[in-house]
Protein backbone atom coordinates (compact mmCIF):
# COMPACT_ATOMS: atom_id res chain seq x y z
CA UNK A 1 0.00 0.00 0.00
CA UNK A 2 1.50 3.35 -1.00
CA UNK A 3 0.53 7.02 -1.03
CA UNK A 4 2.18 10.19 -2.32
CA UNK A 5 2.75 13.67 -0.92
CA UNK A 6 1.03 16.60 -2.58
CA UNK A 7 2.97 19.75 -3.46
CA UNK A 8 1.82 21.24 -0.14
CA UNK A 9 3.15 18.25 1.85
CA UNK A 10 -0.22 16.60 2.48
CA UNK A 11 -0.87 12.90 2.10
CA UNK A 12 -3.99 10.80 1.88
CA UNK A 13 -4.30 7.72 4.03
CA UNK A 14 -5.80 4.83 2.08
CA UNK A 15 -9.46 4.14 2.85
CA UNK A 16 -8.64 0.67 4.19
CA UNK A 17 -6.29 2.25 6.76
CA UNK A 18 -8.81 4.94 7.77
CA UNK A 19 -11.59 2.38 8.08
CA UNK A 20 -9.40 -0.08 9.96
CA UNK A 21 -8.49 2.55 12.54
CA UNK A 22 -11.94 4.12 12.65
CA UNK A 23 -10.55 7.50 11.53
CA UNK A 24 -12.95 10.24 10.47
CA UNK A 25 -12.42 13.67 8.90
CA UNK A 26 -11.15 16.04 11.59
CA UNK A 27 -9.47 13.33 13.70
CA UNK A 28 -5.98 14.25 14.87
CA UNK A 29 -2.83 12.16 14.48
CA UNK A 30 0.46 12.43 16.35
CA UNK A 31 3.47 12.39 14.01
CA UNK A 32 6.83 10.99 15.10
CA UNK A 33 10.00 9.90 13.34
CA UNK A 34 11.74 6.71 14.48
CA UNK A 35 14.70 5.19 12.63
CA UNK A 36 13.86 6.97 9.36
CA UNK A 37 10.19 5.86 9.60
CA UNK A 38 7.19 8.13 10.03
CA UNK A 39 4.89 6.93 12.81
CA UNK A 40 1.29 8.20 12.79
CA UNK A 41 -0.72 7.57 15.95
CA UNK A 42 -4.43 8.40 16.17
CA UNK A 43 -5.22 10.83 18.99
CA UNK A 44 -8.72 9.68 19.73
CA UNK A 45 -10.07 10.18 23.20
CA UNK A 46 -13.20 8.46 24.42
CA UNK A 47 -15.38 9.31 27.38
CA UNK A 48 -14.00 6.22 29.12
CA UNK A 49 -10.44 7.53 28.60
CA UNK A 50 -11.39 10.81 30.26
CA UNK A 51 -13.27 9.13 33.11
CA UNK A 52 -10.34 6.87 33.89
CA UNK A 53 -8.09 9.86 34.71
CA UNK A 54 -10.58 11.42 37.13
CA UNK A 55 -10.72 10.35 40.77
CA UNK A 56 -13.78 8.42 41.89
CA UNK A 57 -16.37 10.77 43.42
CA UNK A 58 -16.74 10.60 47.20
CA UNK A 59 -20.52 10.62 46.83
CA UNK A 60 -23.13 10.82 44.10
CA UNK A 61 -24.45 14.29 43.32
CA UNK A 62 -27.84 15.04 41.81
CA UNK A 63 -28.35 17.31 38.81
CA UNK A 64 -30.07 19.84 41.12
CA UNK A 65 -27.03 19.87 43.41
CA UNK A 66 -24.74 20.37 40.41
CA UNK A 67 -26.87 23.23 39.09
CA UNK A 68 -26.94 24.86 42.55
CA UNK A 69 -23.14 24.61 42.86
CA UNK A 70 -22.65 26.05 39.37
CA UNK A 71 -25.01 28.92 40.20
CA UNK A 72 -23.16 29.66 43.44
CA UNK A 73 -19.78 29.64 41.67
CA UNK A 74 -21.11 31.93 38.93
CA UNK A 75 -22.28 34.45 41.54
CA UNK A 76 -18.84 34.54 43.22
Amino acid sequence: MTTALTSSGQLTLPKAVRDGLGLKPGDHLAVAVENDAIILTPLTVTLNDLCSILPKPKRRVSIDEMNRAIGESARE
